[in-house]
Formats: C-alpha cells, structure tokens, sequence
C-alpha cells in the first residue's frame, strides 16, 4: 500500500505564497485521487482540495476557494498545494490523503491512506 510524505511546511509571513508537495514511498500513485486537508488548532480537520489521478477536475471547499491551487505532476509522483495570501487563519498542520481511483474518479474517503502532516505556521 502506497505512503504519503508532505513536504514544504515551514514558516510564512502574512501575505506569501507557499507551495506543498506530496510523494508517495514504496511506489507511485499515479492511480490514485489526491486530496488535500488540513488542521487548525482547536479546530476540525478540513478538506481543502482534490485531484483526480488524471489531474482533471480539481476543486476547492471552504478556505481554498480563490487561493489555493491543487496540481499533479504524475512523471515526478507529486501533488502539489500552492497557496497564496496566507494569513495567520492558514496556520494549521496540512495532510494529503490518497484513495484509489484507477477509472479517474474523485477522492472519496473510503479505504484512503494519509501521510503524517507537514506544518505550516503564517505570522503576521
């Protein structure tokens, strides 16, 4: 079963851009719808972005809308989460989750594996 290494979390001042990547270890992921959540403190995990294993249909709830962006590089094994206009509302642990998906569906979270978070914290 594939792994999922964030990457790309660290520290951003109000108003930058930042860009997050997920790969998998043990194999690639190229069947695989992506999504993107994350954690705020004291606050309930929530979804940002998705991604199809064809890189088609990405769309966006809540936060995301507007400022985040979901990508997919299949030749590199990465999906991608550029966000922009961070605020401190942005400081949360940010996790990417992978369901299988081979027929080009969305995620769903049914039977998804999820990697161990990358940090971001936005100062203002």
């Amino acid at each position: 079963q594939v792994q999922l290494v964030e990457s790309g979390g660290g520290l951003a001042q109000a108003g930058d851009s930042l860009t997050l990547s997920c790969a998998p270890s043990g194999r690639t992921f190229d069947d695989y719808a992506v999504a993107w959540f994350r954690r705020s403190p004291g606050k309930d995990r929530e979804f940002l972005a998705q991604i199809t294993r064809f890189g088609t249909n990405p769309y966006y709830r809540g936060s995301a809308k507007g400022r985040f962006t979901i990508s997919r590089d299949n030749r590199q094994s990465t999906v991608f989460l550029h966000m922009s206009g961070l605020n401190g509302e942005d400081t949360a642990v940010y996790y990417c989750a992978a369901a299988i998906a081979p027929d080009g569906a969305d995620y769903t979270n049914e039977s998804d594996v999820w990697g161990q978070g990358t940090p971001v914290t936005v100062k203002s």
